[in-house]
C-alpha cells in the first residue's frame, strides 16, 4: 500500500507506504498508521505503532491518530501527554511526532519507543549529513518516560524519514533524495521490509514557503 499526499500549503509533499502482517485468523489491518495534519503556519508530521499487530493494535493507534489530529497544532510533548492519557485502556503504542513551522523553517520532534526518524540534508556537511530523533524507551499509555524534544532548523529539500520496527534499521542507506518521496518510500519497504511484522514508512520533503 502506497498514499501519495499533495503539498500541504506548499510547506511539504509526502507519501507513505506499508504493509499489514495479516496473519491467520487476524483482519488485515495494519497497528501503524501516519499521521500528516496541516496547521496554521505548520504542518504536524507523525507514525504511530500499536502494540503488537491486529485489530487491537489498529485500535490504539486510530485513537492515538484521532488526538493528534484534533491537537495538531499543540506543542509535540503535550500531544504525547494527550495520547497517554486516551490510550490508557488500549494495548499502547510507541510513536515519533514531528512539527514543523513553515515561517520559522524549522521542525520539533519527539520520540517514545522504536519508531525510527530521520532527517535527510539535501545539502549536507560533514556534521549534518543525518539527523536522527533521540528516542525515549516507554509505550503511550501504559508507561511514559521523562519527555524530551528537540529543535533544528530545516532548508528547502531536507527529507524527513520515519520508519516502524517493521522496518531494519540502516534503511536510509542508498535514499536519492533526487527521487520523489513516494519512489523513497517504495523502495525503503521493498529492500528494507521485516515480514515479520506491520511496517510502515514515511517519507515528507520540505519545499519551503512560497518565495523563500
Amino acid at each position: 500500500m502506497t498514499t501519495d499526499g499533495v503539498p500541504v500549503g506548499s510547506i511539504v509533499e509526502w507519501a507513505v507506504a506499508g504493509r499489514a502482517l495479516g496473519e491467520p485468523g487476524e483482519t488485515n489491518e495494519s497497528g501503524d498508521i501516519e499521521v500528516v495534519v496541516p496547521f496554521p503556519d505548520g504542518i504536524l508530521i507523525g507514525v504511530i505503532d500499536g502494540l503488537g499487530h491486529g485489530t487491537e493494535a489498529a485500535h490504539a493507534a486510530r485513537t492515538a491518530a484521532r488526538v493528534l489530529t484534533e491537537h495538531a497544532a499543540e506543542p509535540v510533548l503535550d500531544l504525547v501527554r494527550r495520547c497517554h492519557d486516551s490510550l490508557r485502556k488500549t494495548r499502547g503504542a510507541v510513536m515519533t511526532l514531528a512539527s514543523l513551522n513553515g515561517v520559522e523553517s524549522s521542525i520539533t520532534w519527539t520520540a517514545v519507543g522504536n519508531v525510527e526518524g530521520v532527517l535527510m540534508r539535501a545539502h549536507p556537511t560533514a556534521d549534518s549529513r543525518h539527523e536522527a530523533v533521540s528516542a525515549r524507551g516507554g509505550i503511550v499509555g501504559y508507561q511514559l518516560p521523562p519527555l524530551r524534544a528537540s529543535s533544528l532548523s530545516v532548508t528547502r529539500g531536507d527529507t524527513l524519514v520515519m520508519a516502524t520496527d517493521g522496518i531494519r534499521s540502516g534503511f536510509t542507506a542508498g535514499v536519492n533524495l533526487h527521487h520523489g518521496p513516494r519512489e523513497i518510500a517504495e523502495s525503503i519497504l521493498s529492500l528494507h521490509s521485516r515480514g515479520t511484522d506491520d511496517s510502515l514508512v514515511l517519507v515528507a520533503q520540505y519545499l519551503g514557503i512560497d518565495g523563500e
